[in-house]
């Protein structure tokens, strides 16, 4: 699965600017102006980028969001209190000499001036670019594509991503990522952090600065989102493939559970809800997922062909609130309480009435904290983390027991939050190493969070002896990137020595295969 960078990822902004276009003008000149010969237009509304997610056989979603100053305070991004239309175009070919789809939204100000267009009536299995146009200023193109017809089956590859603390590090792994040109993205959570400025600071101290304090208005969080997104790394890898996206905590508040939060504050309905409607503004999600105040429906699957099936989890709106104060602890029986839940009952069975219907041959659980049972202490004695499964024992018995009934060939469950690349195998009887394996669980480390990471042999080789079914741990940072054909799934864990500076290359540090049918790793 090694691969060179493509040609293509470096080509990709250029094709924006090929081609006669004559779409509207609608963008006033304080908000934005005609691009000139001499560069870009400084007041480019389009310095956040585009970007394309949850693919289905005949389209997808496409977003942008006008902001020619993404971080004013006002969270308006120096546009202008009125609509705007934008036009967009979906072609063949990255010169745009073959239109497939074509059309106008409008970006409004009550929504950030964000679009979100939705578009049907493409061929399956094939790959489209895309790009927008407002007054005289085009957007970069971006690439994407549609997933396969049903019952269709080929290889197909994709990357799982999480945890992307802006002033921990560069944001080099995307780029790596991107270079390899995964058919998929699936983000775990944790795009964007809440903390003020120099608040959370990484082991070796931190390269980059928040703008502003910590998040509360909708203002706030809309200016978070955009200053993550000037990033030039993380837009060439929303450029380059569309992106599925969940939610964890920091995009709202660290630990939050349901209606309570990490820690007591005034008003958290409030700030939950300009959380996610911010979130929402800034994803390239579909109608469906619309934040509605406190409410937000992430929880969804997505086709790829008769091969896999991504279930999408929430594991924060409907969870009970950590036990025993939150964090690694000892002992705290009350986890193991019958009625705890992180799922909610109405979730869970969702995702077992999707299990057992799926014919893939590959179901992809997308969710955002450790499954596996993980113990951290070194010796006698056990310390876990409340916030993971861990700390809901018995609902992670109705999920490990859904996964071995539901009677699904391959289940393998993609899994962000820890900031450490990991590998095990689950067992049907989480205390239990020799009890029946019912489907995998993939870590993947962080994109910056933590800052460098770090080798440690010796506590890794202490850390898969407490933990029989963990067959691999990696503190650096990276990403996972896994093939998928239906005869196996292969897993590359890519990770890189520093993102405190630019231009880490990415290495592989370990290959698993999980072969068709079974459960667990080799």
């Amino acid at each position: 699965m090694e691969q060179n960078p493509s040609r293509r990822v470096f080509l990709l902004a250029a094709a924006a600017g090929a081609g006669g276009l004559v779409l509207p003008s609608s963008v006033s000149a304080s908000s934005a102006r005609p691009a000139t010969s001499r560069g870009r237009n400084p007041r480019d509304p389009f310095t956040l980028g585009v970007a394309s997610g949850d693919p289905s056989a005949d389209g997808f979603v496409l977003w942008t969001r006008l902001a020619p100053e993404p971080l004013a305070p006002d969270g308006r991004g120096g546009m202008p209190g009125r609509d705007v239309e934008v036009a967009w175009q979906v072609a063949e070919d990255e010169r745009f000499r073959a239109i497939a789809r074509a059309g106008t939204a409008t970006a409004r100000p009550g929504a950030a001036h964000t679009v979100h267009v939705e578009v049907d009536g493409l061929r399956p299995g094939r790959e489209y670019f895309y790009r927008f146009r407002a007054g005289g200023d085009l957007s970069p193109a971006g690439r994407t594509r549609t997933a396969p017809a049903p019952g269709t089956s080929g290889a197909f590859t994709f990357a799982a991503v999480s945890c992307a603390q802006y002033e921990h590090g560069f944001y080099t792994a995307y780029r790596r990522m991107a270079e390899q040109e995964p058919d998929v993205v699936v983000h775990l959570g944790d795009y964007v952090y809440e903390y003020g400025g120099g608040v959370y600071t990484a082991a070796d101290g931190n390269v980059r600065r928040h703008a502003g304090g910590k998040l509360q208005t909708l203002a706030d969080y809309r200016v978070r989102h955009a200053q993550y997104k000037t990033d030039g790394d993380l837009q060439l890898a929303h450029l380059n493939s569309p992106w599925l996206v969940i939610f964890d905590d920091h995009e709202v508040e660290n630990n939050w559970a349901a209606g309570t939060p990490g820690t007591p504050v005034p008003a958290f309905s409030e700030r939950k809800a300009a959380g996610f409607r911010a979130y929402y503004e800034h994803m390239p999600l579909r109608r469906s997922s619309v934040a509605r105040g406190t409410a937000m429906k992430i929880n969804r699957r997505v086709a790829w062909g008769s091969l896999a099936t991504f279930h999408l989890l929430d594991t924060r709106r409907f969870r009970d609130d950590q036990i025993c104060g939150d964090g690694m602890r000892a002992g705290c029986d009350e986890r193991l309480d019958r009625d705890r839940v992180m799922l909610g009952a109405g979730q869970m069975e969702w995702l077992s009435d999707g299990l057992r219907s799926s014919s893939a041959t590959w179901d992809l659980v997308a969710q955002q904290v450790i499954v596996g049972q993980r113990d951290y202490r070194l010796g006698p004695g056990s310390e876990l983390n409340m916030d993971a499964w861990d700390g809901y024992a018995a609902d992670r018995d109705r999920l490990l027991a859904t996964l071995a009934e539901s009677g699904t060939g391959s289940p393998v469950v993609l899994t962000g939050d820890a900031h450490v690349a990991s590998a095990a195998d689950l067992t049907l009887d989480a205390d239990d190493p020799g009890s029946a394996r019912v489907g995998v669980e993939l870590v993947s480390t962080s994109i910056s969070s933590d800052g460098d990471g770090y080798r440690d042999p010796a506590r890794n080789a202490a850390l898969l002896a407490e933990n029989p079914n963990l067959r691999f741990v990696d503190e650096r940072r990276g990403y996972i990137m896994a093939r998928a054909t239906p005869q196996e799934l292969t897993a590359q864990f890519r990770t890189l020595e520093y993102i405190s500076r630019k231009g880490a290359p990415a290495e592989t540090s370990a290959t698993f295969t999980v072969p068709s049918g079974e459960h667990a790793l080799t």
